[in-house]
């Protein structure tokens, strides 16, 4: 699954240390699955009066249950989520406030934090502050809170995205032109390759060749 984390640059390694304590849930790196969400936020945090950064990463959610992760998940604004939500941003007690590796839910944002406070004072019940948040627009966040939670997260590197779709398509055309492939087939065979495995490991930097080469490669590995 792609995410996105909004900020004033573009965050390539993650540091934990650096993440802001008492945050919804608790300190860690937030992402959304929401870009124009990602997009407000860097827009917001920017310090040198620019649109801010949107880095993107894929979140390899469907190996958490292979691996021994404590996650959390929270599907929509409720009693349980307030009551999450209200400890973990309470600085009068240690942090952090919960052991979960990984936390998904809706966002307090700026409206909500307003009402939270009227809860805690005692201006609102909780029950009409539920009630309002049914009708609160959609916001998304997850965060990683450990340490051992950043390996489901990798970064992905715009530069080798960009340089491996103007390797790709040149590749698959010549085959569809030079074999007779359909499309279909021709694309199969070219990203079921080892070729292109090699392409998509960024520590190679093969996706920096020129097509030709790459297509050439291509040919002696299928044998073509």
């Amino acid at each position: 699954m792609k995410v996105y984390h909004g900020s004033y640059i573009e965050i390539k390694q993650i540091d934990l240390l650096q993440c802001e304590p008492y945050r919804d849930f608790g300190r860690g790196f937030y992402v959304t699955k929401l870009k124009e969400q990602a997009e407000f936020w860097a827009k917001r945090k920017n310090r040198y009066k620019n649109n801010g950064f949107v880095t993107e990463f894929e979140f390899y959610y469907s190996e958490l249950v292979t691996r021994n992760c404590k996650t959390k998940q929270f599907e929509t604004y409720s009693e349980e989520w307030l009551d999450f939500v209200v400890l973990n941003r309470n600085d009068k007690i240690p942090a952090p406030a919960h052991d979960y590796d990984i936390v998904e839910g809706p966002v307090a944002d700026d409206k909500v934090q307003n009402r939270i406070v009227y809860y805690l004072n005692g201006r609102i019940s909780k029950t009409d502050f539920l009630e309002e948040l049914k009708w609160h627009e959609e916001t998304h966040q997850i965060c990683f809170c450990t340490v051992a939670s950043l390996v489901f997260l990798k970064y992905i590197d715009q530069k080798q995205v960009l340089f491996l779709s103007y390797i790709g398509e040149p590749v698959v055309e010549k085959l569809v032109i030079d074999f007779g492939f359909d499309e279909q087939t021709a694309g199969d065979k070219f990203f079921s390759s080892r070729i292109f495995s090699k392409l998509a490991d960024p520590e190679t930097k093969l996706y920096e060749a020129d097509w030709k080469e790459i297509y050439q490669l291509l040919l002696n590995e299928l044998k073509l």
